[in-house]
């Protein structure tokens, strides 16, 4: 299983986020991409106000979010 975790550096946030999916996902094999939307001007324009959004399957899980939303989040889309 393959996540992406759209983020910037210095952003207590996305560090939070990705604490969260590690515990949630604690025992699972997946493999967890950390994108800096700063990178990338189409991503800023996408993401700037809504990061950190965690991606499987081009679908979307908007922070906030716990352990169980991640969890649910992955049955629905995987």
């Amino acid at each position: 299983m393959k996540l992406v975790l759209y983020g910037t550096d210095c952003c207590q946030l996305c560090d939070e986020a990705l604490t969260v999916i590690e515990e949630a996902l604690t025992g699972r094999q997946y493999e967890l991409d950390i994108v800096d939307i700063s990178t990338l001007d189409e991503l800023m324009e996408k993401y700037a106000y809504s990061i950190p959004v965690l991606q499987l399957d081009n679908q979307e899980l908007n922070w906030p979010f716990d352990a169980s939303d991640v969890h649910n989040f992955i049955k629905r889309v995987a």
